[in-house]
């Protein structure tokens, strides 16, 4: 759920400004033990809760399972993609890859930086497991190869 244009709280607006700060200052993003160390934070639980805020209310953009990939979003930049919505992705069964005219609002923060997405919506419920119901939508970032432990979407020809 992204709270676009909701207030900051006083510590969220304080650790938005260290975290611009610190990337003005490095070039790169402060880890989350740096941000709880310039607070005299003891846990990074708190730290990643307010991350997570700033995330959801659109002034931070995240990459998942990623270190240091915090990165301001600056009141200019756009804040949501359209993705195109390119049919549908089987959960189960296969089924036929048919094409929409469709596009889905996605908040840039869910986004990887190559920016080569595209979006299906899920028939079946194979995945419920990983989280993935019949219905959902799932953002799919289209390159040559994956990672042991991805999930992916292949086209089956034939």
């Amino acid at each position: 759920m992204t709270f676009w244009g909701m207030a900051l709280t006083r510590r969220q607006r304080e650790v938005l400004d260290f975290i611009r700060s610190f990337v003005a200052a490095h070039q790169y993003s402060p880890s989350l033990e740096e941000i709880a160390g310039h607070f005299g934070l003891s846990s990074v639980a708190t730290v990643h809760k307010h991350v997570q805020h700033l995330v959801d209310k659109g002034h931070l953009r995240k990459a998942w399972n990623r270190a240091r990939s915090v990165e301001p979003i600056e009141s200019g930049e756009e804040r949501a993609a359209l993705l195109p919505l390119l049919g549908y992705v089987a959960a189960g069964q296969p089924i036929e890859a048919v094409e929409t005219d469709e596009t889905l609002e996605v908040p840039r923060s869910l986004l990887p930086r190559s920016g080569n997405c595209f979006a299906l919506r899920v028939r079946g419920d194979s995945m419920v497991e990983d989280q993935i119901a019949d219905g959902d939508f799932v953002i799919v970032e289209s390159r040559p190869d994956a990672t042991d432990g991805e999930a992916v979407v292949a086209l089956l020809r034939g």
